[in-house]
């Protein structure tokens, strides 16, 4: 760079074009413009706006039991965590979809399902 090598390198000045990935099968890259320009996603891009959606259905859930335990009714609790236990080991949001979510996303982008204990930890903060 001190040697002035850089400067006359086709391209400067010029905008860079993000659109593309260099990376990316170019197949597969058409596919996903075409999908997209039709009002499409690709099924893990669907599956995974499913999988959030009833993780915050269940988060709200969770969010006014825990509240009602530390506002009035302490009686219920147990019963209440129980069921939210069961739903978050057997709810679409866990288990098969997300380890179907997992196995057709693009690597890096997987993720993980519900675990009560963390889900408690973070009411508790």
């Amino acid at each position: 760079m001190e040697e002035g090598h850089f400067e006359n390198l086709p391209g400067k000045g010029k905008l860079l074009n993000l659109h593309t990935n260099p990376h990316r099968d170019p197949a597969e890259d058409t596919l996903y413009r075409i999908l997209n320009k039709n009002g499409f996603a690709p099924e893990w891009v669907e599956l995974n706006k499913e999988i959030r959606n009833k993780a915050k259905e269940w988060r709200v859930t969770l969010k006014k039991a825990w509240t009602m335990k530390l506002e009035e009714d302490q009686s219920g609790w147990e019963e209440r965590s129980d069921l939210l236990k069961n739903m978050a080991s057997t709810q679409t949001t866990n288990q098969d979809s997300v380890f179907r979510y997992n196995l057709i996303a693009p690597f890096g982008r997987q993720m993980f399902g519900l675990k009560w204990e963390k889900e408690i930890d973070r009411l508790k903060e």
